[in-house]
């Protein structure tokens, strides 16, 4: 399979430059070494990491002169004599952490693609071949972009010490990438799902991915109550929270007795506090911090993907060209599920 000697790429020279300061280059694309895989990238999509990264709001350590973004689907154009899994013309996303291969994530687990390591907004790009996950036949290459960080974190959340079960309760706040995956992988479970948002729009999308209750929060802040009264007083089985201290005193009131808190993200401020240790004493609940999925989980994650069919909600695909667009778009939270780069024009 014939392929450039060059690509292009984007980079954002300094964390926090904004982003208008992505810079788009061309560069010599590598031959990948014995055990690894080069792969031409076709579509990328965001992450909120990916625009904390960019603004300087983002609380881990990010390489200098980064390749940004974690999650993308390619081909597989050439691989190394000691490659043995993979061939040319395989179809793949990338795991966004190396080192989460299975079990429990270790502090390792934080150098990921796009963070730590150079990401994938770049045409081509040579990967370890222990990283790439062949993703499911009725996905396209956008639809498969979406899978390696918010579709797993999603799934984690649900499949994980805890397994949600048919008859489950899910309370889903907001509409962004991770809960909508949520809100999809617990209908395609047999759960009842309870979605917040603050948009009447986004909430009749939500009705028709599954949600069975949805709340607007700005028309209802006292969600937490008609969570309660939805669910007669029980609470919440599972939560996906991606709020954070803008959301979590609420949550604490909503979860069922023994019920799950899935905390994910911090989009969300207020003035209001909750001491946690009490909260969570006093409804025997689990609060539990996700960093995306293992690479056991992912595979895992793509039998039901497979078995329910199931497609990824994609808001918008941005090109190559656009992806300061993309970012800004992103940032801007109009979007519902996920936003994608497509990045290959062939």
């Amino acid at each position: 399979m014939p392929f450039h000697k060059t690509a292009h790429e984007y980079r954002l020279p300094k964390s926090g430059g904004g982003i208008h300061s992505l810079l788009l280059s061309e560069v010599a694309v590598d031959q990948p070494k014995p055990s690894e895989v080069l792969l031409k990238i076709h579509a990328v999509s965001l992450q909120y990491r990916d625009v904390a990264i960019a603004t300087g709001t983002f609380p881990l350590p990010v390489k200098d002169n980064l390749v940004p973004g974690s999650d993308c689907a390619g081909e597989i154009v050439s691989v190394g004599e000691d490659v043995e899994d993979w061939k040319q013309g395989d179809k793949v996303c990338v795991h966004v952490s190396p080192a989460l291969i299975h079990g429990q994530p270790t502090p390792k687990a934080h150098d990921a693609f796009g963070g730590a390591l150079d990401g994938v907004l770049v045409e081509y790009r040579t990967f370890p071949a222990q990283v790439l996950v062949r993703f499911p036949d009725h996905l396209s290459y956008e639809e498969a972009s979406t899978l390696p960080c918010a579709a797993l974190t999603a799934y984690n959340a649900l499949m994980g010490p805890k397994p949600l079960k048919g008859g489950d309760t899910v309370l889903v706040l907001g509409t962004g990438g991770v809960s909508t995956f949520a809100l999809q992988f617990a209908v395609a479970s047999g759960a009842t799902v309870i979605l917040t948002s603050s948009s009447d729009d986004k909430l009749q999308i939500a009705k028709r991915l599954g949600a069975q209750h949805v709340i607007n929060y700005q028309k209802n802040s006292d969600w937490h109550k008609e969570v309660l009264n939805v669910t007669k007083g029980l609470g919440a089985d599972h939560i996906i929270e991606v709020g954070g201290p803008g959301t979590l005193p609420k949550s604490f009131q909503a979860v069922k007795y023994g019920g799950w808190i899935h905390s994910i993200g911090a989009v969300a401020t207020s003035d209001e506090r909750v001491h946690a240790g009490f909260a969570v004493i006093h409804r025997s609940s689990v609060l539990r911090g996700i960093i995306a999925g293992s690479m056991m989980q992912f595979n895992d994650m793509n039998r039901l993907l497979s078995a329910k069919k199931i497609h990824p909600q994609v808001d918008r695909v941005f090109s190559f060209h656009e992806t300061k667009d993309a970012f800004e778009y992103f940032a801007s939270q109009k979007h519902v599920g996920k936003v994608v780069i497509k990045v290959s024009i062939d």
